[in-house]
C-alpha cells in the first residue's frame, strides 16, 4: 500500500521523525524516510482509536435502566464472543474474553473498512496478518506456560504415549509454529483475493455489477474475522486444558 490517504499524510507530517528514530533503534530503515507510515498502519491506528473511543463511551454511559444503542451493540458483541468462548474453553473463559473480543472486533473492522471505495483493508497486507498471528501465538503460549508451568505445558507436545515422545515433540513444535503461517496466510489470502476481485469489477463495470462483489466482500470479511477468533479460542482452550 502506498501513501495515499489524508490520515496517512497527516501522521507522516507529524510523526515521521519520531517513527524514523524508533525504527532506527531496531535497525529498520524505511525506503522513504519522509513517509515511514503507510496506509495500512494509518488505518490500523484509526481503527484502534475508534475502538478505544467506543469502549470508553460504553464504560462511561453504562446504564441498567436506560441502555443506549452503543451499550446494546457492546452487549451483543460481548454475548456473542462470550458464548463462543464458554462453549470452547469452558470454565474460566472470562479472563480471555477481552483479548478474544479485541481480536475479533479489530480484524472485523480492518476487513470492513475495505468496503469504502478507494480504501484497501489493512488485512490485505501480509505483514499486518503476520503481526496478528504472532500476537496470538505469543498470547496463548504465555497462558499455557502460566497455567500449567513449564513442565506441564511441554507435556502437551510429547503426546499421550511416552515412548513416542521423541517423535511427537518435534512434530508438535513444528505444527505449533506453523499456526503462525496458517493464521496469517488464511486471513491475508482471502482478504487480498476479495479486495482484488472487487477492484477489478469496479474498474470494468463501475455501476451495478460491483454491488454483488461488495456483498461477497462483506461476507468474506465477517467469516474471516469469525474464523480467526474461533481459532484463537481453540488454541487457548488446548493451551490451558489440564486434561489434555
Amino acid at each position: 500500500m502506498s501513501e495515499s490517504l489524508a490520515i496517512t499524510r497527516l501522521l507522516n507530517h507529524v510523526f515521521a521523525g519520531p517513527v524514523d528514530a524508533l525504527l532506527g533503534v531496531v535497525g529498520v530503515h524505511p525506503a522513504n524516510a519522509a513517509a515511514p507510515i503507510n496506509d495500512a498502519y494509518a488505518l490500523e491506528l484509526l481503527i484502534a482509536a475508534i475502538m478505544l473511543a467506543f469502549f470508553v463511551t460504553v464504560r462511561a454511559t453504562l446504564s441498567v435502566e436506560k441502555p443506549g444503542p452503543v451499550q446494546h451493540l457492546a452487549e451483543m458483541i460481548h454475548e456473542f464472543v462470550g458464548g463462543q468462548a464458554e462453549q470452547i474453553i469452558g470454565h474460566g473463559y472470562q479472563r480471555f474474553q477481552s483479548f478474544i473480543t479485541v481480536v475479533f472486533v479489530f480484524i472485523l473492522s480492518c476487513n470492513l473498512i475495505g468496503l469504502i471505495p478507494g480504501i484497501n483493508s489493512p488485512t490485505e497486507l501480509e505483514t499486518v496478518t503476520l503481526a496478528l498471528a504472532i500476537a496470538t501465538f505469543v498470547y496463548y503460549n504465555f497462558y499455557g506456560f502460566k497455567e500449567q508451568g513449564v513442565g506441564g505445558y511441554l507435556k502437551h507436545f510429547a503426546g499421550p504415549v511416552w515412548w513416542l515422545a521423541w517423535l511427537m515433540f518435534p512434530i508438535e513444535i513444528v505444527s505449533h509454529f506453523a499456526r503462525i503461517m496458517s493464521l496469517s496466510v488464511r486471513l491475508y489470502a482471502n482478504m487480498f483475493a476479495g479486495g482484488l476481485v472487487t477492484l477489478v469489477f469496479f474498474s470494468l463495470v463501475p455501476i451495478g455489477v460491483p454491488i454483488m462483489f461488495l456483498g461477497l466482500h462483506l461476507l468474506v470479511s465477517v467469516i474471516q474475522a469469525f474464523v480467526f477468533m474461533l481459532l484463537v479460542t481453540i488454541y487457548l482452550s488446548v493451551a490451558v486444558a489440564h486434561d489434555h
